[in-house]
This record gives C-alpha cells, structure tokens and sequence, in this order.
C-alpha cells in the first residue's frame, strides 16, 4: 500500500481555503489532542511539528507520526462516532484546530480537498479495520448466535473489534478469569476504556460504538427510511441538493445488496463489486452532504402531524418530516422446516460475507436457492470451502439466474448443484451439524454433513410499519403511482404512494426491478419527486 494515500500532505493553497473555517493554536509537547473514546473530536492539520497517533489498545500502538501539511482523522468524523486513536503532540507544534461541523462545509465546497480527504479516511479506516489489532474487545465461548449477531453488526457497520474465542485465545481466557465472568454473562464486550459490558444488545452496541444517532426537535425535510441501495441514493441526492435529510436504517447499510460478496452487473464496475464495498462508499458520501444516518433503528409507524409527518421509532422516539421515503427492502424468506430458527447465527446464515467464508474454511456447506444472490454466494464461499451443495427447488438453474453466474458454477470443481431438491430436517445439539435433503420428484433423500447452511430464497417486504396508512398488494409490497387503485383527492407521482409526499422505492415497492441498478435509479429519481411535493407545500 502507498504510504502517500493513507498520510498525505495537503498543499498550502488547500490550507489557505482551511484556515477560514478554523482556529490556529499552539500545543506542547505530551499534550493528548485527540483521546480514544472521544465523540466530536477535532481535525487538524499540522503547519509546523509533529502529531503522534496511537493505537492505545495494542502493545505495538504506534501508528504514524504526522509531520507538516499532513492531517489527522479517519471517516467516524463525518459519522459522529468516538474516536479509535489517540493524537498526542510529539514536539511543540502550531496546528490548525476545525470543528466537524466546519469540516463538512469544507469537503462540500471544495472538490479538491474533498477528493483528498474522502480517500484518505476510507483508507484509514481499511487499516484500522483489517490490519491493525484493538478497537472494541468481543468476547465468547465459541460461535454461539448472540456472538454471530453482535460479530456481523460490528462487520456490517465498520466498528473496529477484536473477536477473542474463549475456547481458543489464552488472552481471553486470563481476561475472564480476572474479572469473574460466569457463562451467562456472555458474550462480553470490552469498550476503549476498559469497561466491560456484559452481553450487550445490538442497541446497546450502538450506543457504545457512537452509531445511534440522538435526535433534534427538527422537522427534516426528508427522512429515509432504509439504508439500501434506493435508500442511500436518495440520501445521498437530496443532502446534495440542499435538504435536511435524516436515514434510518434498522441494522446496517446496503441492505440485500450488502450482503452480495460481488455484483458484477452493476454499471461502472467491470471486475465488479462486493455489495459492503458499494454500501461503505454510498454511506460515506451520503455523510459527505451532510446527511444525518441513525443505526440501527426500527421504524415502528407513520402517522400525520399536522400538515407533516410523525415517524415513531422502535423506542417511542418521535422524529418529524416534511417527505418520507420507504426504502426498506425485502428480506429473504425462511424455508417451512422444523427447528430452522433454532440454528440461525449457529450454522445458518442469510448473508456471504467474510466473516462468513472464514467461519466455513475448509468445510462442506450448503446454499439454498436459485436466484442470482444465491449465485454469487456459491462462488464467493467455494473459495473457502472445500465443498458447496447448491440446493435449487427447480428443475432449471436458469430460470432465475444470470448466465455468467451458472457458467462459472458448472466450472468451478468444487460445486456441486442439486436440482429438485429441498432441505428437509436439521440436525445437531446446539450448533447445525448435518441435514436432510430429499428430492422432489423421486422422493429420494441424503444426508449431507454441513455445518454451514446459507440461504437465499424469497423476498417479504419489510412494510409492516407503514401498510396500514398506504396501500399495498395482497403480498404487502407497496403501490404507487397508477398502480393504486383507492380514488384520491391528488394524482401521485410514478413514485408516491397513496399517501401525499410518502413515497416506496426498491424491492419494498410492487413491480421494482430486483437489481441494485433500478433501486438506485428509483431512489434518485423520488428525490426529484419530492422537490415537486415540497415546492408545492406552504411550508
């Protein structure tokens, strides 16, 4: 890696249009400028001296000393969250101190330094995330379901941790020991100063890690419900066009997308895309703008309020908009077997992440499903496994999939497609161990010994919070424009619900396209929509 993309040195006519929005201040030597912990911490740039920063949770915990015309910071400045270093002040040094909220209206309206900034803070955060060791202390007996969900939250939302396998790590166990941790305390989390946290929920991981967004008595212009594809399209337009945008999303960015190891149909990306590289980018420029994103929060119901919008969270919290966007998505269906929720974190996912892969080296796993998520799925883990089942209900891989995805399936050596076929029964005492598959034409059944199952069949729509003040289908996906059949005092837009300045985009949306694409085309597109609802409000 260049050393020159993670600490570059800014020009001083980049500096110049800084210090406008900045104060300069001299520092001594030893003075702790940025502590680990700290939320709405400082940037600076060094104009003269040197600025040590830290990894106070390592043994090794120098990361880099910053010298003249180079700067501090990583992307949790523009997301609110507490800083993963510490910056202390190597010799006596003269800085240029900026408030975050100064730091937005820099990178908005200047390109060049922008362009500096944005790389440098996702490469950084790159590092912090896959190479250097600290952050938060995630610790468990093994791989039970509560560790898997607080792990792929943590993944999911670039929190910086380190998993300690009770059953393997000596650390860990000495770290247990000191403290009295019994079994049912676990999993434990371990924050920046050292205070333990004892089977935490995912809110209150949130809360910890400085993702939970605190709300204002504002009334936005917009608020986002869903950080998918269409979702962070939307955000990202209407923060660009001068909205006050606010994006709830209930677990972590880039909704069924994010959890694709590659999409290569998407346009602009030849060798393709994993669906946590798109959505990281997607939120950070969403942020770029000024856009407010809270996670995780579950939005509970719409109601009116007054000639705007009440949106009522999953903790009673009321937030008000002028406009509101559904992007909530759909989420894969669980197939009708007996005990299937008993595995789920345990042996069953829904996702093919990384993490994932690594869970699954060397073993036989089985996918469920024909479509194309399932296709890139098979492919992505067969790197890791050393066998894959491909279980299609059909006769025909086809049907549903891309061609460039079953051509690579039936040359791969290492997957095998099962066509007519259905997991029947699960097994195991606590995690999966084997499962029954019978065919659906012979009635024949085999037993296969996976450990690892995945699925990816179906799609429900995650409507429930708003169906009942918008008209849906009979499957409860959301319609719009001509397709609402109710008689309304106004004609909606192609994008509008039967509710006025409530619009549906993606795959919560009755006839979308199920492509990344169309949802970030829809999600664009209902931004232009609601600048033709609000010019017409008496707001």
């Amino acid at each position: 890696m260049n050393v020159d993309n993670r600490f570059p040195e800014l020009t001083r006519q980049q500096i110049n249009l800084m210090k406008p929005f900045g104060t300069i201040k001299r520092f001594p030597k030893d003075k702790t400028i940025i502590r680990h912990g700290d939320k709405n911490f400082r940037f600076y740039v060094i104009l003269q001296g040197k600025v040590r920063i830290e990894n106070t949770n390592s043994h090794n915990n120098l990361v880099v000393v910053h010298t003249q015309h180079q700067f501090t910071g990583d992307s949790d400045m523009l997301s609110k969250r507490a800083a993963v270093f510490s910056a202390i002040i190597e010799e006596d040094s003269l800085l240029l101190e900026i408030e975050p909220d100064n730091l937005q209206r820099i990178i908005t309206q200047y390109s060049g330094i922008s362009d500096i900034l944005l790389n440098t803070f996702l490469i950084r955060q790159e590092i912090f995330l896959n190479i250097f060791d600290g952050g938060f202390k995630l610790l468990s007996n093994g791989q039970s379901k509560p560790t898997y969900i607080l792990r792929d939250f943590m993944t999911k939302n670039y929190i910086w941790h380190t998993w300690l396998d009770l059953t393997r790590d000596a650390e860990a166990k000495k770290i247990i020991e000191s403290f009295q941790i019994t079994e049912k305390d676990l999993p434990i989390v371990i924050d920046m100063d050292n205070k333990i946290h004892k089977n935490p929920t995912i809110k209150e991981m949130a809360e910890i890690s400085g993702v939970l967004l605190e709300f204002t008595d504002q009334i936005y212009d917009l608020i986002v419900v869903g950080a998918g594809p269409g979702g962070l399209a939307s955000s990202v337009y209407a923060a660009s066009e001068g909205l006050q945008v606010l994006t709830i999303e209930s677990s972590s960015p880039g909704g069924q997308a994010g959890k694709s190891s590659k999409i290569e149909n998407y346009l602009g990306f030849p060798t393709g895309i994993s669906g946590e590289a798109l959505a990281k980018k997607a939120y950070l420029q969403a942020q770029k703008f000024g856009c407010h994103i809270s996670i995780p929060h579950t939005v509970k119901k719409l109601t009116k309020y007054k000639s705007a919008y009440r949106v009522v969270l999953d903790d009673d919290t009321q937030v008000r908009c002028k406009s509101l966007i559904a992007a909530t998505g759909a989420d894969y269906s669980k197939p009708p077997i007996d005990n299937f929720e008993k595995y789920e974190g345990q042996g069953i996912y829904y996702s093919a992440t990384e993490m994932n892969g690594v869970n699954c080296k060397g073993q036989e796993i089985g996918i469920i499903g024909g479509g194309n998520s399932a296709g890139q799925a098979v492919l992505f883990l067969s790197n890791y496994a050393s066998k894959a089942h491909m279980f299609v209900r059909s006769g025909d891989l086809g049907s549903k999939m891309s061609d460039y995805l079953i051509q690579r399936i039936k040359s791969c050596s290492n997957i095998e497609v099962h066509l007519n076929t259905e997991v029947q029964k699960l097994y195991g005492d606590h995690t999966l161990d084997s499962i029954d598959v019978v065919n659906n034409i012979s009635n024949e059944t085999e037993v296969y010994t996976v450990q690892n199952l995945f699925t990816f069949i179906g799609a429900k729509p995650y409507s429930d919070w708003i169906n009942d003040v918008v008209e849906t289908d009979e499957q409860n996906f959301i319609l719009t424009g001509d397709k609402i059949k109710a008689e309304l005092e106004f004609k909606p837009q192609t994008l509008e619900t039967s509710l006025p300045g409530v619009f549906a985009v993606g795959d919560v949306r009755n006839g979308s396209t199920k492509r990344v694409a169309s949802a970030v085309g829809e999600g664009a597109m209902a931004v232009s929509q609601v600048h033709q609802f609000l010019s017409k409000k008496p707001y």
